[in-house]
C-alpha cells in the first residue's frame, strides 16, 4: 500500500495536480457529468473551493465547463480529451503496477487474493445499498 501510494503522489506530482484535483477528475470519469455543487459536496469542500479548483482544471483543459442544458444557472462539469487521457494513463499505471506485483505471487497465492478480494468487494458492495 505504501509503494502504491507512493507511486500515485509520484503521478499527481509528475502531472502537476493535487491529490484533490485527481480525485475530482476521477469522480467524473467514474460516474460522467456532475454540476459544481455536486463536485464540492463529493470533496467535502464549499462551493468557492470547489469553483476555485474547477476553475484551475478548466484553465489546464483537463475539465470542460458549460451551461446546464436543463437550467441554465447551473454549470455542467465533464472531462475534456486530455482530462480523460490524464485518468487513462494513472489507471493504467496502477494496473502495470498491479501485474507486476502479481508475478511475484505464486498461482496459489494469487487464487487466495482474487477470492478474497472477491469476498470484500461483495461485502463493501452491501455497505453502499
Amino acid at each position: 500500500m505504501h509503494r502504491s501510494m507512493r507511486d500515485l503522489h509520484q503521478f499527481t506530482r509528475k502531472s502537476g495536480l493535487s491529490m484533490s484535483q485527481l480525485n475530482a477528475l476521477f469522480y467524473i470519469y467514474h460516474g460522467g457529468a456532475c454540476g459544481v455543487s455536486d463536485m464540492g459536496e463529493h470533496l467535502g469542500v464549499t462551493s468557492a473551493a470547489s469553483s476555485q479548483m474547477i476553475d484551475r482544471l478548466v484553465q489546464l483543459d483537463l475539465l470542460q465547463r458549460s451551461e446546464d442544458p436543463l437550467d441554465r444557472r447551473n454549470k455542467s462539469l465533464a472531462l475534456t480529451d486530455k482530462g480523460r487521457a490524464l485518468i487513462v494513463e494513472s489507471i493504467e499505471a496502477r494496473r502495470r503496477w498491479l501485474q507486476d506485483l502479481t508475478t511475484t505471487l505464486t498461482p496459489e497465492q494469487q487464487e487466495a487474493i482474487a477470492s478474497a478480494l472477491t469476498t470484500l468487494t461483495q461485502a463493501a458492495q452491501r455497505l453502499e445499498v
